[in-house]
């Protein structure tokens, strides 16, 4: 048993028979069969096998079932076994479980149909759904019912959209203006505080403006009151040394007259040479209780 390699063989002594190993694309078809509900329906599978030449056991077990067989036939045994396969788990299913779950159908096909053909050393490759299809318009009136009930769902779900999208609208609408109105609160809170907070400044300015005003006012005041206090003094020395003027030009006219008394005559009637003279001296003399000093030089009068 030799997989894809050459050998010598000795006619009438050795005979050779080949097998072929290449894939094999199998159309599995499967007509009118019933499914649970017994609803006819034909499907159609595509499966790729091929007889596994890596193998050995495979290939002894192929070689023991397919030898001398041509591709055809080998072809149509697989063929045979896939269709009595799919059509056995069609008859396990309802209409909808094959239309809808297509995948999961053609997982069954392939699971069932590989355990089945490796025991005759084929492997399945691959296997897809490839059509479904009925002659009762099932699947016809079912795709009409589902058209239907997702019109249905359509238009329930564009009801609940505008539903919701007025409600969204209503909630943004009624956010917008709460959120205007807390604008405008904070708007008139900040107001208020700067009317307190300017009011307060406004207050602090006019106090310290009023205090300075006062104590300008005060020191205006002070400064009057002392100019006119040096203003009495500067009177009061005045009048005072008027006063001791007059004092002195009282006393002086007093001496005057006393010394007018007391200076001799001679029989002329002048005063005589030792007066005059004594007169340019300092002298004093008593009047009541006080002592005048006088000095002095010629006396008129």
């Amino acid at each position: 048993m030799i997989a894809g390699g050459r050998v010598f063989v000795l006619p009438c002594i050795q005979q050779i028979q080949r097998i072929t190993l290449n894939t094999l694309t199998l159309n599995v078809k499967s007509d009118k069969v019933y499914t649970r509900h017994g609803v006819p329906i034909s499907v159609t599978g595509i499966a790729q096998v091929k007889i596994q030449g890596q193998n050995k056991e495979m290939l002894a077990t192929a070689c023991q079932m397919f030898m001398g067989k041509s591709e055809a036939e080998v072809s149509n045994i697989a063929l045979e076994t896939l269709e009595g396969h799919q059509r056995a788990i069609i008859a396990h299913l309802t209409v909808e479980e094959i239309y809808q779950d297509r995948k999961k159908f053609s997982e069954q096909v392939f699971k069932v149909a590989s355990s089945d053909l490796v025991n005759m050393g084929i492997g399945v490759v691959s296997y897809t759904l490839k059509d479904v299809h009925d002659d009762q318009d099932y699947l016809n009136s079912l795709g009409k019912a589902r058209t239907a009930q997702v019109q249905k769902d359509a238009r329930i779900g564009e009801a609940q959209y505008k539903r919701d999208a007025v409600i969204r609208e209503a909630q943004a609408m009624q956010e917008k203006v709460s959120a205007q109105y807390l604008n405008e609160i904070e708007m008139a809170k900040a107001q208020r505080d700067y009317e307190l907070k300017k009011a307060s400044y406004d207050y602090e300015v006019n106090t310290k403006k009023a205090e300075s005003e006062m104590a300008y006012q005060l020191q205006v005041a002070k400064t009057k009151q002392r100019i006119e206090e040096e203003t009495m003094q500067v009177k009061v020395v005045e009048r005072s040394q008027q006063i001791m003027l007059q004092e002195q030009e009282i006393t002086r006219k007093e001496m005057d007259r006393w010394l007018r008394r007391l200076r001799p005559l001679n029989s002329t009637g002048r005063e005589p040479w030792w007066t005059c003279c004594w007169r340019n001296y300092h002298w004093s003399v008593t009047l009541g209780e006080g002592l005048v000093l006088l000095e002095t030089g010629r006396v008129h009068g």
